[in-house]
């Protein structure tokens, strides 16, 4: 009599589950030499934060650390399909609402992406183009407000990811804003959280759409190409530190995924 093999149903779901992790946590090598991003500084009328100087350097010295290009500018006009397409990546650190001069430069931004470009919001960067429905898509949401500068610990969900694989399973932050954000995404894949329960000093009602964590680091996948973001990074004196900027180097490295060329073919944009 033939003995058949019984496989616990559990067993294979847990198999393949693994296989689908793996498989979203391995960043591809970067060629670095190869890199060129352009971080975008730009604000509209509103609040400024003055850590956006410092972001700029410490993402100029990751270049020159390991030998990518870096160009810093605050000019809307830079958003063209001829400028954008030399970049591996648009770096849009501490923007804040509306950050273009015109519907052509958005859909410059929306054509990049499209054709295979990639993203990394850094902290305010969730503020910005409020009313733009694309953005807020592409950023993962949009911002709702944040707890008082203070201590908090951030919850690190994927340590292989490599934004986050130099952290403990807890990272905590000496001084920095607890965001929320409010439009979200469905489909982000959630790096981090923030924990609720180690504010001391709520200053006001938090979203209970997760219970006692916020996400503050994701990326997804969005209209042809790749997103990053962190919420994490309000002080200027963040940008000199050795555990932010490693988390930064590897939101870039991941948003740029399988390194490959522009291909505008596929940018189908015409208005924003």
């Amino acid at each position: 009599m033939k003995k058949h093999l019984l496989i616990n149903p559990i067993v294979i779901l847990t198999f393949i589950c693994t296989l689908f992790i793996a498989g979203n946590t391995t960043a591809q090598k970067i060629k670095w030499n190869k890199v060129k991003v352009l971080v975008y500084t730009k604000n509209g009328q509103g609040y400024v934060h003055d850590n956006i100087a410092n972001s700029a350097t410490a993402i100029q010295a990751l270049g020159k650390e390991h030998g990518f290009k870096v160009d810093v500018s605050e000019d809307p006009a830079q958003f063209t399909d001829d400028n954008l397409k030399q970049y591996d990546a648009l770096i849009f650190s501490n923007t804040n609402n509306n950050v273009f001069d015109n519907d052509a430069q958005r859909v410059a931004l929306m054509r990049y992406i499209q054709a295979g470009g990639n993203f990394v919001g850094l902290h305010s960067a969730c503020g910005t183009e409020r009313s733009w429905k694309w953005f807020k898509g592409l950023l993962g949401g949009t911002f709702f407000w944040h707890e008082p500068g203070q201590a908090f610990a951030v919850n690190v969900l994927d340590a292989k990811n490599p934004s986050l694989a130099h952290l403990p399973a807890q990272w905590k932050r000496d001084k920095d804003e607890f965001y929320f954000l409010k439009e979200m995404s469905v489909n982000l894949n959630v790096l981090a959280v923030n924990d609720h329960t180690t504010i001391e000093k709520p200053g006001g009602k938090a979203l209970d759409t997760f219970g006692s964590v916020f996400p503050s680091v994701w990326w997804h996948e969005y209209d042809g190409g790749r997103a990053f973001y962190t919420s994490l990074g309000h002080e200027k004196t963040d940008y000199e530190k050795d555990d932010l900027r490693k988390h930064i180097l590897g939101g870039i490295e991941w948003a740029i995924g399988p390194q490959k060329p522009r291909n505008y073919s596929k940018a189908y944009a015409t208005k924003p």
